[in-house]
């Protein structure tokens, strides 16, 4: 069975940077597609960035771009999403995931079927 734990998130000042890491059980991350998604309170949960399988550019949302690096590590089975130049509305539960099926990383979260836990990030003003 497929686990993902995120880990990395916490507490930082506007302008600041987190480092959030995702690291999988057993050989998912070199077969899968991955996402990072965040959902602040009272809101759907959106995309953030992914990256694919095996095309090398990732993708990113318009409200992080040029803020945001995914990357990954197939031989740690690990994902990382360094975030910079922080905002207060960074705030959110921010959640990996998987998607075993299918070659790119979409901003559909119904497109992944392997989730984390969250990891909460907040950014104070």
């Amino acid at each position: 069975q497929v686990q993902l734990v995120e880990s990395g998130g916490g507490l930082v000042q506007a302008g600041g940077s987190l480092r959030l890491s995702c690291t999988a059980s057993g050989r998912i991350l070199s077969n899968a597609a991955m996402g990072w998604f965040r959902q602040a309170p009272g809101k759907e949960r959106e995309f953030v960035a992914g990256i694919h399988r095996s095309i090398a550019s990732p993708r990113y949302a318009d409200s992080v771009k040029g803020r945001v690096t995914i990357s990954r590590d197939n031989a740690k089975n690990t994902v990382y999403l360094q975030m910079n130049s922080l905002k207060p509305e960074d705030t959110a539960v921010y959640y990996c995931a998987a998607r075993s099926s299918g070659n790119l990383a979409t901003p559909n979260m119904y497109d992944y079927n392997y989730w984390g836990q969250g990891t909460q990030v907040t950014v104070s003003s």
